[in-house]
């Protein structure tokens, strides 16, 4: 379909991608029978051996640093307020599942993003259980409070800043799982640098996903594309666990922050890195055409990388121990 870039809405240019998206799915989202599950990392409760693989989680698990349990426990949060994430994605015009089992290609990628990133939070929440190193009630507090706080990314019913976002977000969690595993791994803890890599991976292809939309979203409507990335940008991109609490503590997100900088699990630097990325694989400083809005937004984002590297610089995330419900209010 070939559309007028100077006057379509951004409805009109997200039906007339719907085809591409189609098009595209078999290579984003696996069949259901070929993806992995959460049960195929954790003891099996039916065979002899549970105890003692039970036993063995235990023990690796006793060596894992504090500082890395609460971030551990931070990230597995946010992937248990993936109802908050569907209600906000169905919100985004053009990409509504408008029945609940719309056929449309955007509602499907929807469905099906949820339901892979649902395994998450049950992997991750299922293996803290296992530790026995943390305060499972104070965890499920904290998550019940997320949901129930909403999420507000700042991107309203627009479609080209949802994509954006996520595009954004998938990157910055897969940063984090990814950086956890390590982590894990130089504690000895094998079976939790196998899972967070495995999640990682989904996160790289729904990263790759969201990118690929916004890429042809690019080609087919420059202008507004690039005034939208922009302002993605200046409003910052809101982590989705800002609204975290456990009913006890108002900066409960600001100290998980915290020891995550601290870890160098996801940094201000990889908060650049991302914006760079994302400049780079849209090919941002080639796009020609422009408007004067535009060709101003564009060179704000050809160089906002490296303010923000530029202010990674003058901050330190060095401040005093702090206490955590997640973890009997030991502090790190």
């Amino acid at each position: 379909m070939t559309v007028e870039k100077n006057n379509i809405s951004r409805f009109e240019v997200i039906k007339s991608i719907e085809g591409f998206v189609e098009e595209n799915l078999s290579s984003l989202l696996k069949p259901v029978n070929e993806s992995w599950q959460p049960s195929d990392f954790l003891p099996d409760m039916t065979k002899e051996r549970w105890k003692d693989e039970l036993e063995e989680i235990h023990e690796r698990a006793k060596e894992l640093p504090d500082e890395l349990l609460v971030v551990l426990v931070g990230d597995m949060v946010t992937e248990e307020a993936l109802p908050s994430y569907q209600t906000w994605l169905n919100k985004l015009e053009g990409i509504t599942d408008t029945t609940g089992v719309s056929d449309s290609a955007w509602a499907k990628w929807s469905r099906g993003w949820t339901a892979e990133e649902n395994r998450h939070g049950d992997l991750l929440n299922k293996y803290l259980y296992l530790t026995g190193r943390v305060d499972m009630r104070a965890v499920e507090v904290t998550v019940h409070h997320l949901i129930n706080n909403g999420f507000d990314p700042k991107t309203g019913n627009d479609p080209y800043l949802g994509l954006i976002y996520t595009s954004f977000q998938e990157r910055a969690t897969k940063i984090s799982h990814s950086n956890v595993g390590r982590l894990a791994k130089k504690s000895g803890e094998t079976l939790l640098h196998k899972i967070c890599g495995i999640i990682a991976g989904d996160e790289a292809r729904h990263e790759r996903a969201y990118k690929l939309f916004m890429t042809k979203i690019f080609e087919t409507d420059p202008v507004h594309a690039i005034l939208s990335f922009a302002k993605m940008m200046r409003l910052k991109v809101t982590m989705p666990a800002n609204m975290m609490s456990d009913g006890k503590d108002r900066n409960l997100f600001t100290k998980f922050s915290n020891v995550a900088q601290r870890m160098e699990v996801y940094t201000i630097r990889d908060y650049a890195g991302i914006i760079k990325n994302l400049v780079e694989g849209w090919n941002i400083p080639a796009i020609k055409g422009l408007s004067d809005a535009a060709a101003k937004a564009q060179d704000y984002l050809c160089t906002l990388s490296e303010r923000y590297n530029a202010l990674a610089n003058r901050f330190s995330f060095a401040g005093e121990k702090e206490s955590f419900s997640w973890i009997y209010d030991r502090k790190v």
